[in-house]
């Protein structure tokens, strides 16, 4: 994505530098504050503050684009944001939110998901400008601290009562937690100070279950340092979805922002399939758009909520921060196509980004049309695949066929490669050409 398209993107809002706390708070995006009145008093001038991600998969997903998003507002209010990505606390596992210990990874697959996650922040944040925003990798500093060195130096400021005391970790003491994890808090808070030494950030954000890691940063920070100190965190709550579940990928319904994971269709399906509940709160929790267009659009919406304006204008927003206007277009008409059957004019791409998630079957160059719905279970046998065939149920490649002796080859599927056949109205069956 071009400068030109995040410019575009994220229209500067006068009224978040006015006061972005009171924006953030009527789009439910603050949890816990620390000191609200001495926040708020940070933020009469531009403050450096930072969020932390664990490169721990390839990817992120649309659960880590709450953080990334609010860094940007910060960003578009003159704030300057830093991203700190955890190289080193990736390798000791945070047990905030789990029952059982992370499993290990090498520092090879941490670099490597590092790489992956660079390229997908510099989506969300500008790193040039005049305001440029800054990523950071902790293992640039924590991976230099020998063990003596970090227990006389850091370790003697946390006493155990007070870590017991922390959510994060008295939530682990009925099923054990290995000191490994138990010292992730202390490394957490040397993140901070050390921000705090060399980037004069004051102001830690992070998601609810953090709290206990970020307050110890700030309580690490005024007994190195002094309690002059001005350094305050802020919590962003919880976003799930309907069920009840969240947007992580442990939940095991992430929605991932890698293309090749989930891929722009998918991406806009999601957003255009939410309920009318969670399409108003996503509108102020998700996109940039300011109070009074989420207020009209609501509005609009439940003059006709089976119109779903509401969920359009979300899935398209979100869409088009993600994935681009390109992307956008793609997922629209693949949505237009689905819908009215005439996928004929699709690309190649469009029809592996289209049907990504359905199965497909290998077949030879040629195969006849009868075997080849058989072949993908369209239908259970000869007779039946005739039947269907006759009754005018089936097209290929969004033609209609009626023909029996019809040959589905390769050199009409697209890209010479895949060949979609559809049953009825919604039945969607993919063969491969070998």
């Amino acid at each position: 994505m071009s400068k030109m398209d995040l410019i575009s993107l994220f229209l500067f809002k006068e009224e978040l530098l006015m006061d972005i706390l009171e924006d953030l708070k009527w789009r439910g995006l603050v949890k816990d504050l620390t000191n609200e009145e001495n926040i708020k008093e940070l933020l009469k001038e531009p403050i450096t503050l930072y969020c932390g991600f664990d490169p721990t998969g390839d990817s992120l997903h649309v659960g880590h684009l709450v953080p990334l998003l609010l860094l940007r507002r910060f960003q578009l209010a003159g704030h300057h944001p830093i991203a700190v990505a955890g190289g080193a606390t990736a390798m000791i596992g945070d047990p905030s939110g789990r029952s059982s210990e992370r499993n290990m990874q090498t520092v090879e697959e941490i670099q490597d998901n590092l790489e992956s996650i660079k390229k997908q922040l510099s989506v969300f944040l500008d790193f040039g400008g005049n305001n440029p925003a800054q990523l950071l990798n902790n293992y640039d500093w924590l991976s230099k601290i020998n063990i003596i060195d970090y227990l006389r130096t850091y370790g003697k400021y946390f006493t155990v009562n007070y870590m017991l005391a922390k959510d994060v970790v008295a939530s682990r003491l009925e099923t054990g937690i290995s000191f490994t994890e138990f010292s992730y808090m202390t490394l957490q808070s040397v993140d901070f100070l050390t921000l705090k030494r060399d980037y004069n950030c004051s102001l830690q954000i992070g998601g609810s279950d953090q709290w206990g890691n970020l307050t110890a940063g700030c309580d690490l920070i005024r007994k190195v340092l002094g309690n002059e100190s001005k350094v305050e965190a802020m919590t962003l709550p919880l976003i799930t979805k309907s069920d009840g579940t969240k947007f992580g990928k442990s939940a095991g319904n992430a929605v991932w922002l890698d293309p090749k994971r989930t891929s722009p269709y998918e991406f806009y399906q999601f957003w255009i399939n939410v309920s009318d509940d969670e399409a108003a709160n996503y509108l102020k929790v998700f996109t940039f758009l300011d109070k009074e267009e989420i207020l009209e659009i609501m509005k609009e919406h439940e003059k006709a909520p089976h119109l779903r304006l509401a969920q359009k204008l979300l899935a398209s927003e979100m869409t088009k921060i993600v994935h681009g206007e390109m992307a956008l277009k793609d997922a629209k008409m693949i949505t237009e196509v689905l819908f009215t059957g005439d996928i004929k004019d699709l690309t190649h791409e469009q029809v592996e980004m289209c049907f990504a998630g359905l199965e497909s079957v290998e077949v030879d160059d040629s195969i006849n049309i009868v075997d080849a719905l058989i072949a993908v279970n369209a239908a259970k046998s000869k007779r039946e695949a005739r039947e269907f065939i006759s009754g005018n149920s089936i097209s290929i490649n969004g033609e209609k066929v009626t023909d029996v002796e019809f040959m589905v080859d390769k050199e009409v599927a697209f890209g010479n490669k895949v060949t979609v056949i559809r049953r009825g109205k919604k039945k969607y069956f993919l063969l491969r050409h070998r």
